[in-house]
């Protein structure tokens, strides 16, 4: 399968997936003006993934900040990895956060509760 790379700007995030090196990863700021296109081919890849996933797929979140309407994607990105978890395979979230942001670090408990995944959240 081959690797989503999405190169980060000021208002979206950086995405990389690349099954074939176990990293997914989505990092930086998410204020993009149409949430829905910026996610849509990140929602895309991870439907083709799950016909073929790693044994174990361990997903980093490392976001910065983002808006209300990311966060919806993001819920809908966790529903899919749920979805690989339930097919019998094994996911883990990593949530980093900076240590000072409590807003972010809030805002990973929130998700983790929500989820039945395994979820750490770790501040750095």
């Amino acid at each position: 399968m081959e690797p989503l790379d999405i190169k980060g700007t000021n208002d979206t995030p950086r995405v990389i997936f690349d099954p074939d090196n176990d990293l997914f990863e989505i990092s930086g700021r998410s204020l993009p003006e149409d949430v829905v296109t910026f996610y849509q081919p990140i929602l895309d890849w991870l439907d083709e993934y799950k016909t073929h996933p790693a044994k174990k797929t361990e997903f980093i979140f490392k976001y910065i900040y983002f808006n209300t309407a990311t966060s919806k994607l993001v819920q809908d990105i966790l529903i899919k990895l749920e979805g690989l978890k339930e097919a019998g395979h094994e996911v883990n979230i990593l949530w980093y956060y900076e240590q000072d942001d409590e807003d972010m670090y809030d805002i990973g408990l929130e998700f983790k509760e929500n989820i039945s995944l395994p979820f750490e959240i770790i501040g750095y």
